[in-house]
């Protein structure tokens, strides 16, 4: 924060304490650092303005309170999603988007949960929006293309959030893995042995371990596309059968 001049008397502005001008830009790339350090909801307004060498005052000044800096800062992040290649079928389109989603989500853990609650401004999702469902009209989704795209993305979301979250209980979760293992030898009870040799495997075998949601995430996102394309086909067998009929 700015010091005192050498008379005691605290400096008129950020110059004359020879200290950088804080700009909101400034704000929000430190809170974004913030989140990739700690996570989006274990920074506060005082370590961000430590962080950028200022009074909170001034943090409330460029951006606002705490909720506009998380705000600016999940924006942010959103910004940084690099789009597939528009000339991609559909299915990979989208199998290239979620894929670079979980990256940069996990990155910059808490913002999946404050997305798939509350999505981005508009500004922020433009980009992202319109390419994501033009590729759906395109396809052939038509009306229902909204509601596709906001299946895939928010299913992605919740996914991240889930193993944000559980990594910050890593504890809890490895001692119900381990009591599930228990299970993989119980006759009486085919679908629990099923999941207790499951689990025994991931206990045996770190890489699978350390791979396990990232695997999930990637089972969901398909069979999301495979829901999807079925539901593709029955948009066109609808189309053909209204062709025949006129």
């Amino acid at each position: 924060m700015p010091t005192t001049s050498g008379t005691g008397e605290r400096p008129r502005s950020r110059a004359a304490a020879g200290l950088p001008a804080i700009t909101a830009d400034k704000v929000v790339s430190a809170a974004t650092q913030l989140t990739a350090e700690a996570g989006l909801d274990n920074w506060t307004l005082r370590q961000l303005a430590r962080a950028v060498d200022a009074y909170p005052a001034v943090i409330y000044h460029h951006v606002g309170d705490r909720d506009a800096v998380v705000n600016a800062v999940v924006d942010r992040v959103v910004g940084l999603l690099r789009l597939p290649d528009p000339k991609l079928p559909w299915q990979e389109w989208f199998t290239e988007l979620l894929a670079e989603l979980r990256r940069v989500l996990r990155t910059y853990p808490g913002c999946a949960r404050r997305l798939a609650l509350f999505g981005p401004s508009v500004d922020a999702a433009t980009r992202s929006i319109d390419a994501g469902v033009g590729v759906l009209l395109t396809a052939g989704f038509g009306r229902e293309s909204v509601l596709a795209y906001n299946l895939l993305v928010m299913t992605a979301c919740q996914f991240v959030a889930m193993e944000d979250d559980r990594e910050s209980a890593l504890a809890l979760r490895i001692d119900n893995t381990e009591t599930y293992a228990t299970y993989r030898e119980r006759t009486d009870l085919p679908g629990m042995a099923e999941l207790g040799s499951a689990m025994h495997d991931l206990m045996g075998d770190p890489d699978l371990a350390a791979g396990y949601y990232e695997q999930l995430y990637d089972y969901a996102v398909h069979r999301c596309l495979d829901g999807l394309a079925h539901r593709l086909e029955e948009l066109r067998d609808q189309g053909s059968s209204g062709l025949t009929a006129t």
